[in-house]
């Protein structure tokens, strides 16, 4: 049994992801002509501010995430978005499993951590217990908690991401997907802030 840290990588992230959204959102106004080198910050930070997201729905990020069960439930509830996930069904953890600390983890209040380490021990031997005993991974798994690693990878147009960024970095959203976003959305900002640079976490 491993304990470890949620984390994310941007794994696709467009080029020329401005001047996508630029040329698709000139074509509304017939104004192609006005595209120069520097024209697209400017023209997107535009068609953001104005709410004419329908534009920003022209580009695309892929990014995977390592965290928790209870997280990807979160995350998959999210309608305009392409996920693959780490099965359950399908991955065998005889050989070792890992769970991802709880954001909330106090190193000084060692009580509520022990309990916790147990009970994630116990999900383990039980269902090593049950494949020794001829169960399939897909159904062993049933024993399983919501603090089992698990790898997923997202795909999402910007507009959308606008959304579940906005959503799960919020002061509301719950603390574990909240922690994962965060560093997402500084990151985003700093690639392309005319696009992200307004969300407030």
């Amino acid at each position: 049994m491993k304990i470890i840290n949620q984390s994310y990588k941007i794994i696709s992230l467009p080029e020329k992801l401005l001047e996508t959204l630029e040329l698709a959102g000139r074509t509304c106004y017939k104004s192609e002509d006005k595209i120069t080198e520097e024209s697209a910050p400017k023209f997107v930070k535009m068609l953001r501010d104005r709410g004419h997201h329908a534009m920003i729905e022209f580009g695309d990020i892929i990014v995977k995430f390592i965290t928790n069960r209870g997280v990807t439930h979160e995350m998959v509830r999210h309608r305009m978005c392409s996920f693959a996930q780490e099965s359950t069904r399908y991955v065998n953890y005889k050989g070792g499993m890992e769970f991802i600390r709880p954001v909330w983890w106090n190193e000084n209040d060692a009580l509520p951590q022990q309990s916790w380490y147990v009970a994630m021990e116990q999900s383990e031997k039980s269902y090593i217990s049950l494949l020794n005993q001829g169960w399939r991974p897909e159904q062993a798994r049933e024993v399983l908690p919501n603090s089992l690693k698990t790898e997923i990878v997202v795909k999402a147009n910007i507009r959308e991401w606008r959304h579940i960024l906005t959503l799960r970095t919020s002061k509301a959203a719950h603390p574990q997907i909240r922690e994962l976003m965060i560093p997402l959305l500084v990151e985003l900002k700093e690639k392309l802030p005319v696009v992200f640079d307004d969300i407030i976490s």
